[in-house]
């Protein structure tokens, strides 16, 4: 019992780093009462709460009805085996991800080998080092925290991306006459949950509509670029970041640089405003402007140098329509004041478009950007922020 007395020292070394906002759970399943009280005071010393079992069926019950982070269990049950037990966790689809460390006797390897073979996460030998228990059981619990963290924000994604398909689907089915005033006004909804961005919606049904009267004025794009790919421009440019509806907010309003985990969740927001729209598109697929909206919202984070996310395609295949609103859209957020930042003058944000040119923007739409340079500006003016505190932190 010394042993267990000194193991206050190793605690910190191996549980500082782990995230146990929520204690882990221990289950010991165990039919020696001696063997699982040893047990339980180790656990409560490495600050675990722990539970015990001394036979299969309330083992099962208790697993069923509390879902631990990790299961010690002794192979010899009165009333089954370990292995059995094993067997139906790693059948179960809710308790599969559940870590198994199984007890045994040092005579028990063969049977040990093949509860590894079945599942089990680890082993340990009767009577137990206490410092390889330690490491194994904290190795354990990580790796199912970790495994719980993506579960629930897969959770939380599914449930953003099903929210925010019933509301365009909301939207849309009533539409008939002002479904373009309901598309922009859901897609505003979206927009307000970050306070920085003002008139960003009216200014970029602008300047996609610039750039394709430049585009429709030459032979290139003449065939391509008729009245009704404009209207579906300017109608459908304000879905393109409706997917940041599924940012969790302490990401989307960082008023700091981003990590890197942060930065791969916020490029999410193409992929989930393009499958939400995709779900819409299937019930109205004559909905032209919904296609187009796919196509911005998926594409319009693409570069011409193939560079860009989510799907790094490059060159023409990506859509005509990202391809024009991403010009407009760095353009706006260059010009724009945020509070990590203070805006640029139109003169520096045109060099930077015009040196991206066959990087990350289509040379075309570049050109036809300086062509009409003195209609951003004018854009620009006509739709001005209105002068605003910015939150700090």
């Amino acid at each position: 019992m010394e042993a267990l007395n000194n193991i206050e020292v190793k605690v910190d070394r191996f549980s500082g780093g782990m995230d146990l906002g929520k204690p882990a759970h221990v289950l010991i399943v165990d039919d020696e009462p001696t063997s699982r009280d040893v047990l339980c005071k180790i656990m409560d010393k490495l600050g675990y709460t722990s539970s015990e079992a001394g036979d299969g069926a309330s083992a099962f019950d208790q697993i069923e009805a509390d879902q631990p982070d990790i299961v010690l269990l002794d192979l010899i049950l009165p009333d089954t085996s370990g292995e059995a037990i094993l067997d139906r966790l790693r059948a179960d689809q809710q308790l599969q991800h559940v870590p198994v460390v199984i007890l045994s006797g040092v005579d028990d390897m063969e049977r040990i080998s093949a509860c590894l073979e079945k599942g089990a996460d680890d082993y340990l030998v009767k009577p137990f080092n206490i410092a390889l228990l330690q490491a194994r059981v904290a190795g354990c619990v990580e790796r199912k925290r970790a495994h719980d963290r993506d579960k629930e924000f897969g959770r939380q994604i599914k449930e953003y991306s099903e929210e925010l398909e019933a509301q365009v689907h909301a939207q849309v089915d009533e539409i008939a006459s002002a479904q373009l005033a309901m598309i922009f006004a859901l897609s505003k909804l979206a927009e307000s949950r970050d306070p920085e961005t003002g008139e960003h919606l009216e200014r970029m049904r602008e300047y996609c509509r610039i750039l394709c009267e430049q585009l429709r004025d030459s032979d290139k794009y003449a065939e391509i670029v008729d009245e009704e790919f404009i209207s579906s421009m300017y109608s459908a440019s304000p879905l393109h970041d409706i997917g940041k509806v599924g940012v969790p907010d302490q990401i989307l309003l960082k008023p700091g640089k981003l990590t890197k985990d942060e930065f791969e969740i916020i490029k999410q927001h193409t992929v989930l405003g393009a499958s939400t729209l995709r779900a819409v598109r299937a019930e109205f697929p004559n909905i032209d402007i919904v296609r187009i909206g796919i196509e911005l919202a998926e594409g319009h984070h693409e570069r011409w140098d193939g560079n860009g996310y989510p799907n790094g395609i490059a060159g023409d295949t990506i859509p005509l329509s990202a391809r024009i609103l991403s010009v407009g859209d760095v353009y706006d957020a260059i010009t724009s004041k945020r509070c990590y930042k203070d805006a640029i003058p139109h003169e520096k944000c045109a060099a930077i478009i015009r040196e991206e040119s066959g990087a990350q923007f289509d040379p075309d739409i570049v050109e036809a950007f300086v062509s009409a340079e003195e209609r951003f500006v004018d854009v620009r003016e006509k739709f001005r922020d209105t002068e605003k505190e910015f939150p700090i932190g």
